[in-house]
């Protein structure tokens, strides 16, 4: 038997940590479920694939040592916690097993929430998110977005449905196509996810058109120039005079070959390749 056993534990990092502007109440309404579900501090853990037990107590975890934070800078400006102020847990899961939801007693809450969403006991203020399992309505479109397989194909299919000029179209065709590109550059695509990637490569073919339509050219051009900057800044680290003309070299070609470019050369080789031809 030990008394007063010292418990250690491990820093841990939050995926996502999000806190409301006092002013986003009205954008909120236009993020749909997301939005109801970032009204107050927000912790995000999105999962691939589906998590087991131990990765839903991890994230559990770090949201009682957030508790345990806001509880010692309470004593430190004797400032009294109030319960609904403290911060909820969101576990972003493509799907899970009912066998999981059942061992942590989570329930679905239908008179406030939609299906697919299974909340624990109130105190531990943690809620997981079946994506598979929500229904498919505009409200929960951005979730959708996150999960795989046919739910991720049937999201992006109905935002490409969405008319051209719409703004939440736009903004979000903008993230895909990032994730797109970066998928090209680290070849992370799975063969499952292969519709998905077809019809995001249709996605950014229409929204480059458009752009062109628009005359809004220079905004893919500074797109695709902050992608470019990123990449370099992982590789080399910050970017000198050299490196900076090289980026208006390298908006020249494609962005295929711009990102093989900068993923196979040394700083030295595409400085000695680009400005030495100028």
């Amino acid at each position: 038997m030990e008394v007063s056993k010292e418990v250690a534990d491990e820093t841990r990092q939050v995926d996502i940590f999000f806190s409301p502007h006092p002013n986003m109440r009205g954008n909120a309404q236009s993020l749909g479920l997301l939005g109801q579900m970032v009204t107050t501090s927000t912790l995000l853990e999105p999962f691939r694939n589906a998590p087991n037990r131990t990765e839903i107590r991890n994230c559990i975890l770090k949201l009682f040592s957030i508790f345990a934070e806001l509880q010692r800078k309470g004593k430190r400006e004797k400032t009294e916690l109030n319960e609904d102020d403290l911060p909820k847990l969101w576990i972003l899961a493509t799907s899970i097993s009912f066998q999981i939801l059942e061992s942590f007693d989570a329930k679905l809450e239908l008179e406030n929430w939609t299906e697919g969403i299974y909340f624990l006991s109130p105190s531990h203020r943690t809620a997981i998110i079946a994506i598979n399992q929500l229904p498919i309505t505009p409200d929960t479109l951005l979730l959708r977005l996150l999960g795989r397989g046919k739910t991720q194909s049937q999201a992006v299919r109905e935002l490409l449905e969405l008319p051209s000029g719409d703004s939440f179209r736009q903004n979000v065709m903008e993230l895909l196509i990032s994730w797109r590109v970066s998928v090209e550059v680290n070849n992370l695509l799975e063969s499952e996810d292969r519709e998905v990637f077809m019809a995001l490569s249709q996605s950014y073919l229409e929204w480059k058109e458009a752009t062109k339509r628009e005359g809004l050219q220079q905004g893919l051009q500074q797109g695709q120039r902050q992608i470019i900057e990123n990449l370099m800044q992982v590789r080399f680290g910050e970017l000198d005079e050299s490196l900076i003309k090289v980026i208006d070299e390298l908006l020249k070609l494609s962005p295929m070959e711009s990102s093989r470019l900068l993923l196979e050369s040394s700083r030295e080789d595409l400085i000695r390749r680009f400005l030495s031809e100028n």
